[in-house]
Formats: structure tokens, sequence, C-alpha cells
């Protein structure tokens, strides 16, 4: 069976899931970094309490907390009904169960709901979206995009991936991209259009293993210098 997905879902995940997804080193979590696509994980919220330098960009922060809370709790059932019936899609090693999955997301959906308030008027969370940002050339250190690029390859088109790769490169002085398959674990058909495209422009880009694998055969990123 296909996970089908007619719009992006909001689904929230921790700062040691970023860690791992990222390969992201004590030096990187120092360094000025742009979420982008954040939705309700929980990164920013744990990574500010570390006194790190962080900014989350998403459309879903248009809306105000209970308005996201509601998005989440209409949309939850949909995901786990379908992660539940395509479970050889993923490997349960870390997560053991379906039921275990839906506990750690919703626990790092709450503890960024409970930071976002805070966190609008801190300006950390800023309502926005690929293609064009709101700021200024080369503004961070890095830029991460965690399950929008690639992963809803059957929701946004492959120019759609050239520009907001562009942005991010225009924004940030490196870029790395999580997963690289689609939702149904499948290798997204962008991924080597995308790297013949920026080497054509003289970006360093690399395919690089990292320490996450919850899909399978997702466990790796894409990193833009």
């Amino acid at each position: 069976m296909a996970i089908t997905y007619h719009d992006i879902k909001p689904w929230g995940r921790s700062l040691n899931e970023y860690v791992r997804m990222f390969n992201l080193t004590p030096a990187d979590l120092e360094r000025k970094i742009i979420g982008c696509g954040d939705g309700p994980a929980s990164f920013n919220a744990e990574l500010t309490e570390q006194g790190g330098n962080i900014i989350s960009v998403d459309p879903v922060y248009f809306f105000s907390a209970d308005q996201i809370r509601q998005r989440i709790y209409e949309t939850y059932n949909d995901i786990i009904d379908q992660t539940r019936k395509n479970q050889d899609k993923f490997i349960w090693q870390e997560i053991g169960s379906v039921e275990e999955l839906g506990r750690i997301r919703m626990s790092a959906m709450e503890k960024f709901l409970e930071d976002f308030s805070g966190g609008v008027m801190q300006k950390r969370y800023i309502p926005g979206e690929l293609p064009l940002m709101p700021f200024s050339d080369k503004e961070f250190d890095l830029a991460l995009c965690s399950h929008l690029l690639f992963l809803y390859t059957d929701n946004l088109s492959l120019e759609f991936h050239l520009k907001s790769i562009e942005e991010l490169c225009r924004v940030s002085n490196e870029v790395r991209i999580f997963p690289l398959l689609n939702v149904n674990a499948d290798r997204s058909s962008y991924v080597e259009p995308i790297i013949d495209f920026l080497r054509a422009r003289n970006r360093d880009v690399k395919e690089i293993k990292v320490a996450y694998e919850f899909q399978k055969g997702g466990n790796t990123m894409l990193r833009i210098c």
C-alpha cells in the first residue's frame, strides 16, 4: 500500500532527532541556524533552552498555538493510520511501535506548543515559506530543512525544489536537507537532477550518511556549501 498525503502534515521531531538527522556537532549547535519547514518540532525550544541561536520558519506559524494544536489533532490519526498500514517501510528499532511513534511525536509537538507564543514574541518562530524568505543574504551560518523537500516529491514540483534550495543557499552559508526519500521511502526522483543543477553552478554538494534511519534507506542527507 502507498502512503498518500494531499497536503503537508504537521509532525514534530526533537533536538535529539535533528542532531542525528543532520550530523550536528556541538560546534554546529553554536552556529546561527535557520530551520526551514520546522513546523511543530521541539528543536527550536530545546536548542534555545541550551543557549542556541535558532530561528524557525514555517507557514503554520501564521496561526495561533490553539489553531496549530487543532490542526495537529485533525491530522494525527491520518498519519498514524497510514503509518500502521505501511509499517514495512520503516525500521522499528529505536522506535518500537506505531503507538510509541505517536507518543514521541506528540511529546515533541506539545513542547513546541508550550514554547510557541513566547517564541513568536522573541521572533524565534517566523511565519514564512519557501521559495521566498524574509532574510538577508548569508544571514545564517547553517540552514536545516527536515522532512519537507524531497519527502513531498508528489506534492511539490522540481521547479519548487530548485528555487527553494537556491533560496536556502542565498540566506545561509551551508544547507543540509534530510531525508532524500519521499513519503513512501523511495529515493526522490529529484535528488540527481538537483545535484546536477547545483554542481553546474559550482556548489559543493555531497550526500552524507547520518546516524539516523527510520524510513528504510533514509539515512543520508544532502549537504550544500
